[in-house]
This record gives structure tokens, sequence and C-alpha cells, in this order.
């Protein structure tokens, strides 16, 4: 019996590495094609959907659900998916922005989505976003009500027609562009595990190289290895956690010549990034 299950174990092995290096083959000659025009093949969309809908599951059931059936959080839900979520969904008698309808995979739509999902899982996908897919995490651009009042607005959706939601569009006001932002307050300092995250989610490794940060290091800025150690900060500030913070929100407001853009960092995220670059020493 034992030389049986070693050899199984054995087979299972070989089989493994084979795949591996088979693997290793396909995508170091360049036969897989990563053209957009083409679709992925049915066992890897398969395998993909298998793994996501599994990841969400298991972590969203530390999720705890607040009190959604307030129609005002539903109101307020509408207005922050016409402004940040209908370009790349749709809506009832909406369709995507034209990028979104060449993305792969296609965005889901939510209508679909919120029958399938429970609204803990709406939630943390929605906090969390799904990397390779285009989705991204909304708890660096919105507040947890505001996550609370999507979840919400996602709830209705499969009940709504296309004059519906026309119609509570017309009576929706715009959302307050600056209550979406993360406005909890900050004490001056910050958490550096969560700047570290921070520092991904506004797309910095798209410019620098950042130690401990993975993405893409483009040269295009100075690279931030040993940046608390700096005496200055773009050449024009003394390098201080308040001017660090500055730097980071307001850099064209500091140096209208510099090629960094305002991104909109919120304090809080200002001060935690400050906090995981100040440990690169």
């Amino acid at each position: 019996m034992r030389v049986r299950l070693s050899s199984v174990l054995i087979t299972l092995a070989t089989l493994l590495a084979g795949g591996a290096v088979a693997g290793a083959i396909v995508l170091y000659a360049g036969f897989y094609n990563i053209s957009a025009t083409h679709q992925h093949l049915r066992p890897t969309y398969w395998l993909l959907k298998i793994g996501l809908r599994e990841s969400v599951q298991r972590r969203a059931r530390e999720v705890v659900v607040p009190p959604l059936d307030d129609p005002r959080l539903a109101g307020r839900g509408l207005a922050l998916y016409r402004a940040h979520c209908a370009q790349c969904h749709g809506a009832p008698g909406v369709a995507p922005d034209p990028f979104a309808l060449g993305m792969t995979p296609a965005p889901a739509n939510l209508a679909h989505a919120a029958l399938e999902r429970t609204p803990a899982e709406l939630y943390w996908v929605l906090k969390n976003g799904i990397k390779m897919t285009g989705m991204p995490a909304w708890a660096f651009r919105l507040t947890e009500r505001d996550l609370w009042s999507v979840v919400a607005f996602m709830r209705e959706l499969p009940r709504i027609s296309a004059e519906d939601y026309a119609a509570r569009a017309r009576a929706t006001s715009a959302v307050d562009e600056a209550a979406a932002v993360s406005s909890e307050p900050t004490s001056g300092t910050g958490d550096a595990m969560r700047g570290k995250m921070a520092l991904r989610q506004y797309a910095c490794t798209t410019c620098h190289s950042i130690p401990g940060v993975v993405g893409d290091q483009a040269p295009v800025g100075p690279p931030l290895a040993r940046i608390a150690t700096r005496k200055y900060l773009g050449g024009v500030l003394v390098n201080t956690p308040e001017n660090m913070v500055r730097w980071l929100r307001y850099p064209r407001e500091v140096d209208p010549g510099t090629a960094m853009p305002n991104l909109g960092v919120s304090e809080r995220d200002a001060w935690d990034m400050t906090a995981y670059l100040y440990t690169l020493k």
C-alpha cells in the first residue's frame, strides 16, 4: 500500500513539474497571445472564475453586514454608482463607456452579480477590488458608509427597469465628490502597512521604484530607496513628515514645474504613505 501511494505521489509530482516546465516554455517563447482581441482559453476562464468565487466567499465570511434598508442609503448608492461604476458595468438601459466594451474579461453585469453574491461578498469586492480584471479597490476612494450605500443600491438593481433607472437618476442629485473620498480623521501619524498598500493603489510604481512594493518600478521619477534619509523632497521642501504629506497631496502647488500630478491623495492616505516611506532608510 505504501509503495502504491509513493508511486502515485511521484507520478503527480512529475506531472506537476512537467506542466510547470511546459507553461514556462509557452510564456517565455511568447506563444500565449495576450491580446485583448483574443479570448482566454475556456479552461483558463473557468479556472479563474472558480478561483474568484472561492476567494471572495472565503474572505467575505468575516464581513459584518449593517442594515441596508434605508432608502436614503440606496439613493446615495445610485449617485455613487453613476459616478464610479456605470462607466464600466453599465446600468439598466445604459451601455458601458466604449473603452469598457473592449476589456478582457468584460466587466460583470452587476444586476446578475447582485443575484449571485451576498451583500458581504459585494462589499468585499467593492472594497478590495480584483487583480487582473481592472476592478479597482474602492477602499481608498470611498468611505465605509459609501461602500455600503453602493451595496444597498446593487441589491435593488435586478428589480430596476430601464425606465425606473432613468427616473431615479433624474431625481438623484450628483454625488458630492468631496464626501466620496475617505475623510477619516488622522492624528498626524500613519499606518506603514496601510501606506504600502496605498502606494500601490495610487499607482506610484508606474513612475517610481519603491522597495517592498511590487509593480512596474518604472524609472520615470526618482527611485524612492532611502528616501527617509534625503535632505529635500522634490528639491524644494525640507524632508519632514509634514512636508512629505504636503508633497504627496499637492505636488504642483509646491512646485508648478514638477511632472508629478496631483493624485487626489486624502490626508489619511498621505500620512499612511509617509509612514511607509519613512521606513526606507
